[in-house]
């Protein structure tokens, strides 16, 4: 197993079609970037919930999910499931995330994943974001779309039981869903963990990487 480091970190970007679509997908990773490197700057964009009891849940979730971050949240109100419909909307919000941070890592959803919004922005991602790590996040669900990941974040069983406890705590509103809950959580972290040799990981997909093994 290589382990490959991504330098020095100043600025993180998140996106997310729905409120939790980050935290679920790599609010773990968020909690080890965040507690390692105090003051960092994370740029957030979620593409629905805006206006409502979401959006105030996304915003207490990801201040927890970021702590002694410097976080830029923005929430918009596209509807949900209706990504496609409403591309020139996605596609500006993007481009606009794009003109005020340029970002050393790039969290975002895997262009593969089986939900049209998530697909729908990731696709989107490498248009405004053409010289950046993109690390896809996967998120557990019906569909059963999870495939083979290509990078690993290694969890101690700290942050991965917090990572869980935020999830429950900050998003109410999606405690009634089948596949919200600690076992499917922190099973699919451990079976990522078993692919790196970790107890826990969160695992990503990577569409291009570009490497530096001469400095």
């Amino acid at each position: 197993m290589i382990r490959l480091g991504a330098g020095r970190l100043d600025r993180v970007a998140a996106v997310g079609a729905h409120c939790d679509d980050i935290a679920i997908g790599a609010g773990g990773t968020l909690l080890t970037l965040c507690q390692s490197r105090p003051g960092l700057r994370v740029d957030a964009l979620v593409l629905s919930g805006g206006g409502g009891e979401r959006e105030r849940e996304e915003r207490a979730a990801l201040a927890a999910f970021c702590p002694d971050a410097d976080l830029r949240l923005t929430v918009l109100k596209l509807p949900d499931g209706r990504l496609p419909a409403h591309w020139e909307e996605a596609k500006s919000a993007v481009e606009e995330l794009r003109e005020r941070t340029d970002p050393d890592l790039l969290l975002a959803p895997r262009t593969d994943d089986a939900h049209q919004d998530h697909r729908g922005l990731a696709r989107l991602m490498t248009t405004a974001f053409r010289d950046h790590l993109v690390l896809g996040y996967e998120i557990v669900k019906w569909d059963g779309d999870l495939g083979r990941p290509t990078a690993y974040q290694p969890l101690t069983l700290e942050t991965a039981e917090r990572k869980v406890r935020l999830l429950q705590e900050h998003y109410p509103s999606q405690r009634h869903r089948p596949w919200y809950d600690r076992e499917a959580f922190l099973g699919l972290a451990r079976i990522r963990g078993i692919e790196c040799h970790a107890r826990y990981a969160e695992a990503f997909a990577v569409t291009k990487l570009t490497l530096n093994l001469g400095d």
